[in-house]
């Protein structure tokens, strides 16, 4: 069941099939986006129909503190970061679009939650990546946009996505 729309106009994220509808947006906008598109479709070669029932448990586990997720979302990151550089120009873009996405579709608490965790996200990837070794820049491998940034392996922790 769909939450009622509050003082803003939107509803807040309420049941699983809003983060399905939240990510789905998220990741058509950041396919086709300049920056964050070549890294999705051609260095990641992002295959979002098996990648959406993993990123929507995550942030089900993430918005609604659910046990959904048990994947090492660091790891995944540092193995693309290996081959495109990730830098912390790319994960405030990311940010942003995520924000925007979000705030487009919901206004509550669960949507506040979504944002909140998404900034601390860009902000703990970006700072461990900035010790993880990447390849050398090729021009078909590292986006015009990317800088240089790099973090430390360890444990993920629950709010990091895969």
């Amino acid at each position: 069941m769909r939450a009622q729309p509050n003082a803003a106009g939107q509803p807040d994220i309420s049941a699983r099939a809003d983060i399905v509808t939240l990510v789905t947006e998220f990741y058509r906008r950041a396919f086709t986006d300049p920056q964050l598109g070549p890294i999705f479709v051609d260095v990641a070669q992002l295959d979002l129909p098996a990648h959406l029932p993993v990123i929507c448990d995550f942030w089900q586990a993430v918005i609604f503190r659910a046990g959904t997720y048990r994947r090492n979302a660091f790891g995944v990151h540092a193995e693309l970061h290996a081959r495109v550089r990730l830098t912390p120009e790319l994960f405030a873009h990311w940010l942003e679009l995520w924000i925007t996405t979000v705030d487009d579709l919901h206004s509550g608490p669960h949507a506040d939650r979504a944002k909140l965790q998404a900034h601390r996200i860009a902000d703990s990837m970006s700072r461990r990546l900035a010790d993880v070794p990447t390849a050398p820049a090729t021009a078909e491998a590292t986006p015009a946009s990317s800088g240089a940034v790099t973090a430390s392996v360890r444990r993920r922790r629950p709010s990091e996505p895969d």
